[in-house]
C-alpha cells in the first residue's frame, strides 16, 4: 500500500491557518479530483460541478478561518460530507418539480386537477407546488435526500446507497417512508385546498 507523500492534512491546516496559502493549494490539489467526482455523480453536470467544486472550497476557507474546525485528523471525510451536501442542497434550491410516484403507483399531484387555460388554477398549481416543496422539506433528513437523489436527480438505488453510505435494502426503505409521510401530508393539502377553492 502505497504511502501519501507530503505533509499529512492536519499539518497543511495548521500550516495554513498561520499564513501560508501555499498549504491550502497543496489539500486542493490533493483533493479536488475527488471532489468534483463526487459532485459530478449526483448532479450530473459538468458546468454545475465545477461551480459547486469551487464552492466546496470556498466553505471550507470559511470555517477555517472562523476557527469553526474541530475535525482534527478527519479532513477527508468531512471535506466529502461538505461536497455531498452541497450538491444535495443545489437540487433543494433549485424550482424543479419532479413527477414522484407514491408507494401505491399514483402521481402525487394526480388529486389536484387544474385547468390549463385558467389564470387562477395555474396560480394555484404553482402554489401547490411550492408547498410540495416545503412538505418535502419537512421530511426526516434521511428520507428527503434519499427522495430527492431518486426523484430529483435520477439517482439508482444503487448509486443512492453507494454515495450515502447505506444498504440497498436502507435506501429502498427510506424512500418507502418518505413517500407514505408524503401521501398523509398531500392528503391534508388537498383538504385544505378543497375548503378554500372549492367550498360546498
Amino acid at each position: 500500500m502505497s504511502k501519501r507523500l507530503g505533509p499529512e492534512d492536519g499539518e497543511l491546516i495548521a500550516q495554513y491557518r498561520n499564513g501560508s496559502e501555499a498549504a491550502f493549494d497543496l489539500l486542493v490539489d490533493r483533493y479536488q479530483s475527488k471532489v468534483y467526482t463526487t459532485i459530478f455523480l449526483i448532479v450530473k453536470d459538468q458546468e454545475i460541478a465545477e461551480d459547486l467544486l469551487q464552492d466546496v472550497f470556498v466553505k471550507v476557507i470559511q470555517t477555517l478561518n472562523s476557527d469553526k474546525y474541530n475535525e482534527e485528523g478527519k479532513f477527508q471525510p468531512w471535506l466529502m460530507r461538505i461536497a455531498h451536501n452541497l450538491a444535495i442542497d443545489h437540487f433543494r434550491k433549485a424550482k424543479r418539480y419532479p413527477t414522484i410516484i407514491l408507494e401505491d403507483g399514483t402521481n402525487l399531484l394526480n388529486s389536484m386537477k387544474f385547468a390549463e387555460d385558467s389564470i387562477e388554477e395555474i396560480r394555484v398549481k404553482e402554489e401547490t407546488l411550492d408547498m410540495v416543496k416545503k412538505l418535502i422539506e419537512e421530511l426526516p433528513e434521511a428520507q428527503k435526500e434519499v427522495l430527492i437523489m431518486r426523484h430529483y436527480l435520477d439517482m439508482s438505488f444503487q448509486e443512492i446507497a453507494d454515495q450515502t453510505g447505506v444498504s440497498i435494502n436502507t435506501a429502498l426503505g427510506r424512500m418507502r417512508y418518505a413517500l407514505i409521510h408524503l401521501r398523509k401530508k398531500m392528503k391534508q393539502l388537498t383538504v385544505a385546498y378543497d375548503k378554500i377553492f372549492y367550498p360546498k
